[in-house]
């Protein structure tokens, strides 16, 4: 299939059931034990900055475990796949002196994941599988100051942000990614300047791709880290007619649910969730089991709430096979049409009266 047919067909699908995207990527290559050798392979060496920790690395210096775990989700009934790529930006690529090579960790990202996907199509031509290009919030934020004593203060621009993101999406599509999934969202104005450079940079090769946004609350207030509660965050973003709007990672099932409910409550597109399998323990660890995620994510199902549903955080394959187990035969939530009115937010919500 091409990339018009593989879009054709995702659209399809989305009307007629609930798609299943992947489960945590850092959970699986934390399973393989990885040393600092490990990590910098032969081509790095003699890196001059411990790399440890850089998981996006390893898409260049150990593809067969990138291809493993894309196997493990496929094959556990995932229909997307995100590329190992939350990180490949310039920006948070500098902790470890790797600025340059962002655009290469995107596109062996996305070459990685289309190979699996493109296998498994292969296998079950009347079920294809996508590959969606992540792309993380990066370390930096552009409405907060990092600096307590100086409110004012920004380590970041909106323009040095939408470099960032427009390099990244470039090299995404060369790899040959279906969506452009902005996930992990923090910060709205960073997501305002990944939708910025994703449309310009559609603009300069003259294609468009669905674009999924996902944000993440950060805690039980509610609301993002810039301060938006759910529904605001929806009504900042809305203009980008998104393919799907959703939550992940911070928060498991149990805490995300309501915050689903309330996206699924206005939002005129499709609703996402991949929570993590429940919050950390005091070891740094995740508890929720895949027989409590499929109960908490069937409900969700059958309650109306989903069209595009995973994990995150401690989500295995196990995790995802469960879940896809839970949501297989539910219709996935219709699509709304909401009245005309104006809608507007900044860290509430404001729906003029008609």
């Amino acid at each position: 299939m091409n990339r018009q047919e593989r879009l054709e067909a995702l659209e399809k699908a989305a009307r007629e059931r609930i798609l299943v995207i992947d489960g945590a990527f850092g959970t699986m290559i934390q399973g393989y034990r990885l040393d600092e050798e490990a990590y910098r392979g032969e081509r790095f060496k003699d890196w001059p900055k411990d790399v440890k920790g850089n998981n996006d690395l390893i898409n260049l210096t150990q593809p067969r475990i990138i291809r493993e775990i894309h196997e493990a989700y496929l094959e556990a009934g995932a229909d997307i796949v995100e590329t190992n790529t939350f990180s490949s930006t310039t920006i948070a690529q500098a902790d470890y002196g790797m600025e340059a090579l962002a655009a290469e960790m995107n596109r062996e990202g996305a070459r990685l994941a289309r190979e699996a996907a493109d296998a498994w199509t292969a296998r079950t031509p009347d079920r294809p599988r996508w590959v969606a290009g992540a792309i993380g919030p990066t370390n930096r934020t552009a409405s907060l100051s990092p600096d307590v004593n100086r409110p004012g203060f920004r380590n970041v621009s909106f323009d040095e942000l939408r470099a960032a993101y427009a390099e990244a999406t470039r090299a995404l599509i060369e790899g040959g990614v279906d969506l452009i999934l902005l996930e992990t969202i923090f910060d709205t104005l960073n997501a305002k300047a990944a939708l910025f450079a994703v449309d310009e940079v559609f603009g300069e090769l003259d294609l468009r791709l669905p674009v999924m946004i996902s944000g993440t609350i950060t805690d039980a207030s509610g609301r993002t880290l810039s301060g938006q509660t759910t529904e605001a965050f929806w009504y900042a973003l809305r203009h980008a007619k998104p393919f799907s709007i959703g939550l992940n990672c911070a928060l498991g099932p149990a805490q995300m649910r309501q915050h689903i409910a309330d996206l699924s409550r206005v939002a005129d597109t499709r609703v996402s969730a991949y929570p993590n399998a429940g919050l950390p323990n005091e070891m740094g660890e995740y508890d929720e089991t895949p027989a409590m995620m499929r109960d908490h994510l069937r409900e969700w199902a059958q309650s109306g709430l989903l069209n595009v549903v995973g994990g995150c955080c401690g989500t295995t394959p196990a995790h995802i096979r469960a879940i896809a187990e839970a949501v297989e035969g539910v219709p996935p939530r219709p699509v709304p049409e909401l009245d005309h009115r104006l809608r507007l937010s900044g860290l509430e919500p404001f729906v003029a009266a008609v």
